[in-house]
């Protein structure tokens, strides 16, 4: 009997053993990672659903993630995995063979990668074009209103198929028959500028700028009618955009979509007082309707993990369907765009019920806000600086727009 227990104890241990054995530890770079709730909600799930394996962040600060993480890459740090936060990163990080390709992976799968909205195409390497990254974020922009302010008004809320022509119209009729503003404008470049980008063909770094004339009329004619705050008292005010919308009286605001968690925030502890709903943002005709413009964030899986199958497997879950759904219940716009993904957006406690603004969480084309490429970070400030003294009326649109060009045209030709 004694050897018998001293078997089956041998062999628990072997089982024991075993298991212990088989336990994967994928080590995943990021930032923030203590106190942004998707990080846990990630780990959870995925170690829910693969028993075998353990989650552990390597939390890198926030202004310093670039620099740090580039180091680790590129000192053969064994860190299986890294959260993409700059494009440009990942550019560098692909020529210099420190992050590793997908696309075998993805066609030996038959990976879906026709729910992204296009933002996969921001992660393929310029060099190779080859698929270094995945996204499982994409913040893109909407438009919020103010659906008191529309009922107040008499005017039909909007749709997600509208031109900037009915919004500017929608905007006037609002101000004329309430008192309040009927939009408002951030005083970033993107709110005003960025729509031009909307077609998935113009940048704002292809040195030619005469597609935002067309923005910046609409943008002053509203300024001087009075429908929206100017960007003077604006800037001299030093007012957020979170703060304008959450006082009641600005009809409609297009901002990205991270805005709705803050909003329902205000709203749950008495900071805000409304219902509202958000839309698509308006297009050109020429566009369309439910294209709008954003950033990712994408994982990738270095060249130095020395568990690359694994890494492929939670970075394939994290930024799928699955971990979508997971990311999205933390309040968190997903990369990944399905019907099933937008449920859980909106089942969120104080999230509207109303079809519209469900059917706003499935933006038909996300085009990239900003480019990827060398002398992109120095237009970017040409453009910015140039966009300010347009705003200001320091320059009109036409110069303001002919210094951007040539301004641009010092960074191209290099």
């Amino acid at each position: 009997m004694k050897k018998l227990v001293a078997v089956l104890l041998s062999v628990m241990l072997l089982a024991v053993s075993a298991c212990a054995m088989a336990q994967t530890t994928l080590t995943v770079a990021g930032w923030d990672t203590a106190t942004t709730p998707y990080y846990a909600a990630i780990k959870a799930g995925y170690e829910a659903a693969n028993p075998d394996v353990t989650i552990e962040w390597v939390d890198l600060a926030s202004q310093d993630y670039n620099i740090k993480a580039s180091t680790m890459l590129s000192g053969g740090d064994t860190t299986d995995l890294y959260c993409v936060k700059e494009l440009s990163d990942l550019q560098n990080w692909s020529k210099e063979g420190l992050v590793v390709p997908m696309d075998e992976r993805i066609a030996a799968e038959s990976y879906d990668m026709t729910k992204y909205a296009g933002m996969d195409a921001c992660y393929v390497s310029l060099a190779d074009g080859k698929q270094y990254a995945l996204p499982f974020r994409a913040d893109y922009w909407v438009m919020f209103y103010n659906k008191d302010l529309f009922d107040q008004a008499g005017v039909a809320y909007p749709t997600n198929d509208w031109t900037w022509e009915e919004y500017a119209a929608i905007a006037r009729e609002i101000t004329e028959k309430t008192g309040a503003y009927g939009t408002h404008y951030h005083t970033w470049t993107s709110c005003v500028a960025n729509w031009a980008v909307c077609d998935g063909v113009n940048t704002l770094a292809d040195g030619e700028y005469s597609d935002l004339k067309y923005f910046y009329e609409l943008y002053q004619a509203l300024e001087d009618d009075g429908v929206c705050m100017s960007y003077d008292e604006l800037k001299a005010s030093g007012m957020h955009y979170s703060g304008a919308f959450a006082q009641g009286n600005v009809a409609m605001m297009p901002m990205g979509y991270w805005y709705a968690s803050t909003l329902m925030g205000y709203i749950k502890d008495g900071t805000a007082s409304m219902n509202w709903g958000i839309a698509a943002v308006p297009h050109l005709e020429s566009v369309p309707a439910g294209s709008s413009f954003g950033s990712p964030t994408g994982i990738a899986i270095s060249a130095s993990s020395e568990n690359q199958d694994e890494a492929w497997k939670f970075a394939a879950w994290m930024c799928s369907e699955e971990g979508a759904k997971v990311i999205a219940e933390t309040g968190t716009r997903p990369a990944y765009v399905s019907d099933a993904v937008a449920a859980v957006m909106a089942s969120a406690e104080g999230f509207p019920t109303d079809e519209t603004t469900k059917a706003a969480l499935l933006p038909t084309a996300i085009a990239l806000e900003w480019p990827i490429g060398d002398g992109v970070n120095e237009i970017k400030t040409a453009v910015n600086e140039e966009h300010t003294l347009i705003m200001t009326r320091e320059l009109t649109i036409d110069e303001g727009i002919a210094e951007m060009e040539a301004r641009a045209a010092e960074f191209l030709t290099k």
